[in-house]
């Protein structure tokens, strides 16, 4: 999600001439600043700070955020961290001054499944998928069939493995067209929609 955030105040309608050029350096953002204020936000919102990176888009500055969360992320989610991140950011720049001069563009937005799995909780928000990944020195596809804070359980063409993160290089979700376990589940519904038919 995109929102703008504040802009700086325009000229009087009446005054139609062209503003001379501003050669002034902009003043450099400090993104260690800008992550003790939106840091906050975002944990009390019941989520996990991803990323935060701060960079320019001509004059404008442009904050992206990623969020992620146990039970997932939904566009309501996306929607409400938003508006509290923008909240807060204005709230600093008022109190503070300089966090973001001039106007800015804050996106919001989901962890997704193409960023690589490197933290603990990456692995268990992915229990059921099928990675691509280093083990132990060696490159495998498998399916995380359990994980914790010290390792993850890979089921490597049926063989089951147990892994510490310390012997796990950065896992690459696979995408599927079916996940695992939900065919099973697809052939029972089939089996009580035709059952129902017949009554």
């Amino acid at each position: 999600m995109t929102q703008r955030g504040r802009t700086t105040p325009p000229r009087g309608s009446g005054d139609r001439r062209r503003p001379p050029a501003d050669r002034t350096p902009q003043p450099r953002v400090s993104r260690d600043r800008v992550a003790a204020v939106v840091q906050p936000v975002v944990t009390d919102a019941g989520y996990d700070l991803e990323d935060l990176a701060v960079s320019r888009a001509g004059r404008r500055h442009v904050v992206r955020v990623t969020i992620d969360g146990d039970r997932g992320v939904s566009l309501d989610d996306i929607a409400d961290v938003s508006r509290a991140v923008s909240a807060a950011l204005d709230a600093a720049e008022a109190a503070e001054g300089d966090l973001l001069p001039g106007e800015y563009e804050l996106e919001v937005s989901s962890r997704g499944v193409d960023r690589p799995l490197t933290l603990p909780r990456h692995w268990r928000r992915n229990v059921g998928r099928l990675v691509k990944v280093s083990a132990a020195g060696r490159q495998v596809t498998a399916r995380i069939k359990a994980a914790g804070d010290e390792g993850v359980t890979l089921d490597v063409d049926g063989t089951i493995q147990e892994v510490a993160h310390t012997d796990l290089g950065a896992g690459r979700v696979q995408l599927e067209f079916t996940r695992w376990g939900e065919v099973e589940g697809a052939d029972e519904d089939d089996e009580i929609d035709e059952e129902d038919e017949e009554r």
